[in-house]
């Protein structure tokens, strides 16, 4: 039988005060559920909670004898027999410490320390008098191996020191010898091992300085990949300089150059410049552009120097560029193992090229880099003196395009000449120019003139000095390339040319 546990008399509603009826469950007035009233707890005293009085405050104790602050109560002097009761010390309590010295001569040690310092404290009261030993030409201070003012306590005694002289002095002192040097002497005896110096002949690493650089360009230390020697190139001679920069977006430089100078049979100087950009596409681009710079050079050096005409000597160098470029292609069965895509297409890249020879400009071209003539009076008339081979210029040149409409395609750089195996056919280009005003000549692949593609911007961009400074203006163009998004391979060379002014007329003449 189930039990129903009886709730106690309320003496008024806790809904509406009112008092309810004996053994009412709801109250009359509200409705009120007496029921859900819990039951009153069983009663209990209240304690009342004391704060005890605050004992007067003790004086600070020195930190070196914290179980001073402690009050243990006192020892009756005498037992419950009215003898006095036997005190004990350290020294007779059988036992030796953790050095292994009987208890009995660490009491004594610590004895004797106390006694120094009772004879050097009544030393400083000597010295303080007037009268006492100072005045009477004492030296004043602790005298030789006396501890100094304000020594340290009794207890000072257990501080490990290790400026003993010997493992012998450590047997005895009671410490446990340490396993490993001291770290306060090892740290001015020794210096940190440095690390390990590269091979002889060895690249370090320019982030760690002291990692190997591996084959594939990366530290061993600290796997920085270092920057390879064509991410920026810098050339300068008497009267041609040249600058080639990897941009911001690609993972290495695919363009190079060539600049160099020699003497014509009849002792008149010629400067020559190449400029040539790898295609990426293509694999090696970056061999192939080197390749084609350095055969296009020795070439047009050697030709000059026999007293080739130059326009001839150019096309005799664009023809041995293309069979450099050419020769990459017969590689070992065993060279492609590194590149998939080897197999597939071969090395390529364009040329540019200009020639200074007495009055003559001569330039010459496979591909779409570019050749500008900016005058030193930047009033007169500036020039681009190249035609790319390019799906933009093809449109223009047939008429079904402007050149704004054709540049905006999505094609427009698809070129359509350029040195390599694949090649549909070799079709050099050459010009030649005779300036008849001092002017500067612009040689550059499409990483700059992207960014400054008519003749006006391309001039605008030269800065003014660069006739007197080619160098620096070569400097000032590749970082307008990058300032304006550095998305491809810069390279630009400058050749100052100066001739006498020969009155009104066009920039250029081509013969």
């Amino acid at each position: 039988m189930s039990q129903s546990q009886q709730q106690p008399a309320l003496s008024k509603c806790p809904g509406c005060e009112e008092p309810p009826a004996a053994g009412d469950l709801f109250c009359g007035a509200c409705g009120y559920d007496l029921s859900a009233v819990p039951a009153r707890p069983d009663d209990r005293p209240t304690v009342a909670i004391t704060v005890p009085p605050a004992a007067p405050e003790a004086p600070a104790a020195p930190p070196a004898r914290a179980a001073e602050a402690v009050r243990w109560p006192a020892a009756p002097e005498t037992d419950s027999s009215d003898v006095p009761a036997p005190v004990h010390r350290p020294s007779d309590l059988p036992g030796t410490d953790s050095g292994g010295r009987p208890l009995a001569e660490q009491e004594r040690e610590q004895d004797r320390e106390q006694e120094r310092e009772r004879e050097q404290a009544q030393q400083r009261e000597q010295a303080q008098e007037p009268g006492g030993a100072a005045g009477r030409g004492a030296p004043v201070g602790p005298g030789p191996g006396a501890e100094p003012v304000g020594g340290p306590e009794p207890s000072a005694a257990a501080v490990r020191h290790d400026d003993r002289a010997g493992p012998e002095a450590a047997e005895h002192s009671g410490d446990f010898a340490l396993a490993a040097p001291d770290p306060r002497t090892a740290e001015h005896s020794a210096a940190p091992a440095a690390p390990a110096a590269p091979a002889a002949g060895g690249q370090v690493c320019v982030a760690c300085r002291s990692g190997r650089v591996d084959p594939d360009g990366y530290c061993e230390n600290c796997g920085h990949a270092q920057p390879r020697e064509r991410d920026h190139m810098e050339q300068e001679l008497d009267a041609v300089a040249a600058v080639s920069d990897r941009g911001l977006r690609h993972h290495r430089n695919e363009d190079s150059f060539a600049v160099s100078s020699t003497a014509l049979p009849d002792g008149s100087p010629a400067v020559v410049a190449i400029v040539c950009d790898g295609v990426s596409s293509a694999s090696r681009p970056d061999e192939a552009s080197a390749a084609a710079a350095n055969a296009a050079n020795e070439s047009l050096l050697d030709s000059l120097a026999r007293g080739t005409h130059p326009q001839q000597a150019m096309h005799e160098a664009i023809v041995a560029a293309s069979e450099a470029v050419n020769a990459l292609a017969q590689e070992p069965a065993g060279a492609m193992e590194h590149d998939a895509h080897r197999h597939q297409n071969a090395p390529a890249c364009t040329l540019v090229g200009a020639v200074m020879a007495g009055e003559l400009l001569i330039v010459g071209w496979v591909g779409d880099s570019r050749v500008y003539w900016v005058p030193q009076d930047r009033t007169q008339p500036t020039a681009r003196l190249t035609e790319d081979d390019s799906w933009a210029a093809q449109m223009v040149a047939a008429g079904l395009m402007n050149e704004a409409e054709a540049y905006a395609d999505e094609r427009a750089h698809a070129i359509t000449g350029w040195l390599g195996a694949d090649a549909y056919e070799l079709e050099p280009h050459t010009a030649a120019f005779k300036p008849d005003r001092p002017g500067l000549v612009v040689v550059c692949t499409d990483g700059l003139w992207n960014y400054a593609e008519s003749a006006e911007e391309m001039a605008a961009a030269v800065p003014a000095d660069a006739q007197e400074h080619p160098l620096r203006g070569a400097q000032v163009l590749v970082g307008h390339a990058l300032d304006g998004g550095g998305h491809d391979n810069v390279t630009v060379a400058l050749l100052p040319f100066a001739v006498r002014s020969q009155g009104a007329g066009s920039g250029c003449e081509t013969v």
